[in-house]
C-alpha cells in the first residue's frame, strides 16, 4: 500500500514511487532536479509536528517540504531492520 511522504515519521525510510495527479508537472519537474523521482531511497530526517515542514534525505541532501507538496509523492515504506 502507498502513502505519502508527508506520512513519514522521524527515522521512517521508504522508496518513491511517483507523484499523484493533483500535483502541478512544475513541481514534478523541480522535485525531480533535487532527486526526489521514482525508485529513489528517502529519510524523514525530523518530523516536528503541529503542521510544521519535514526534514527529508534524499542521496546526500536535505530538503526540507510542507505537507502542500510532501502529500503528492507517493512512498512506499522501507521496514527498518531491527
Amino acid at each position: 500500500m502507498s502513502l505519502s511522504l508527508w506520512a513519514l515519521k522521524t527515522g521512517d525510510h521508504c522508496e518513491i514511487l511517483g507523484y499523484d495527479d493533483a500535483l502541478d508537472e512544475k513541481y514534478r519537474i523541480r522535485l525531480m532536479e533535487f532527486g526526489f523521482h521514482r525508485g529513489e531511497s528517502v529519510s524523514c530526517l525530523h518530523s516536528l509536528g503541529f503542521g510544521a515542514p519535514k526534514v527529508y534525505r534524499v542521496s546526500n541532501t536535505v530538503y526540507s517540504l510542507d505537507d502542500e507538496v510532501a502529500t503528492h509523492i507517493l512512498v512506499n515504506i522501507i521496514p527498518s531492520h531491527a
